[in-house]
């Protein structure tokens, strides 16, 4: 699929609009939102990233669309578990809920950053060597062996990675949070405050987040276009759903192996894909493998759809049972 260079620049300056919107909209007056105005902006930026994806399928066609769609539905249910962490860190850091939005939405935009030059490294990669898919599918394969071996539990302690333990030991920082600045000025001295350690540590772990989203949608299209709008769109309206969804997350104790079975099953599929192009000498002689079917776009969106459905319901019934157990 080409895209025109005017295409991609008119969807970029879209993206930073939106970004720039929110900001204006939601961050720049530090509040913490109501259930109705973080609903009303989470449908909002879901129905708009469904018109794109209609809008994609009837100016290229169904299999770029249906394309879409299942990146788009992998991409958002990888960021709903990723609240999951940022939750944890916002909770070790105690950042007060006001300024929770401007934490988050710069956040998004470092992952947004990271998830591109991902994304251009990922399309060369495969460009110039089709083996790449064996890699991406192993490491999806392990990355669902992780993820359905963990739990989630906003309780656990916050393991500090190495960017924010060097931030703590060696740039002098103050006790407590100053509004939503990142820096301030006490007796003559710069200094940090909290609220920087913690966009460090969400952009360390954005890196993470963006290492297993970029192989799994390349399982789903090859065209840099999709995974760079699919991306976008799930990372748009991330802040919002974080506060929608608040206390709902721990009741979601599937979904990290829901998302483990789709990371599985894109890593198979990434894998079949890989023989059928395969050039390395050690399988099959070099030749592709043909004898594995493949799997069509249709058939990995039903099961990624199917996944997501059946684990949310169970974890919403056992959590209900859970309740009713304890007498709420």
């Amino acid at each position: 699929m080409h895209v025109p260079v005017w295409v991609w620049a008119t969807t970029i300056a879209g993206i930073i609009a939106l970004l720039i919107f929110d900001f204006v909209a939601h961050v720049r007056k530090p509040h913490e939102p109501s259930l109705r105005e973080a609903g009303g902006w989470s449908v909002f930026y879901v129905v708009l990233a469904l018109l794109f994806g209609a809008g994609l399928w009837y100016v290229w066609g169904q299999q770029h669309g249906v394309e879409y769609l299942a990146g788009y539905v992998t991409e958002k249910s990888l960021s709903v578990d990723n609240l999951f962490v940022f939750v944890i860190i916002m909770s070790a850091f105690a950042v007060p809920k006001a300024y929770q939005q401007k934490v988050l939405l710069i956040g998004v935009v470092i992952a947004l950053i990271l998830r591109t030059i991902f994304i251009a490294l990922g399309a060369a990669a495969i460009e110039h060597f089709s083996w790449v898919f064996y890699i991406f599918g192993l490491f999806l394969l392990y990355t669902a062996y992780s993820l359905a071996t963990s739990s989630h539990d906003e309780d656990e302690a916050f393991e500090p990675n190495i960017m924010v333990r060097l931030a703590q030991k060696y740039l002098p920082a103050t006790d407590e949070y100053n509004g939503a600045k990142m820096t301030v000025v006490e007796n003559g001295k710069r200094m940090i405050t909290p609220m920087l350690i913690v966009m460090i540590a969400i952009g360390a772990t954005d890196i993470l987040f963006a290492l297993d989203s970029i192989p799994a949608i390349y399982g789903l299209t090859k065209e840099p276009y999709i995974v760079f709008t699919a991306n976008a769109f799930a990372l748009l309206g991330l802040i919002q759903l974080y506060f929608l969804l608040g206390g709902l997350l721990d009741r979601l104790i599937y979904l990290s192996k829901g998302l483990a079975l789709v990371l599985g099953f894109i890593g198979a599929k990434l894998i079949v894909e890989a023989l059928h192009g395969n050039e390395l000498p050690f399988i099959n002689g070099g030749e592709p493998v043909h004898a594995v079917p493949e799997i069509p776009i249709w058939f990995s969106l039903s099961v990624i759809i199917g996944i997501l459905v059946v684990t949310t319901v169970a974890s919403l019934i056992q959590s209900a049972r859970a309740d009713r157990k304890n007498g709420h």
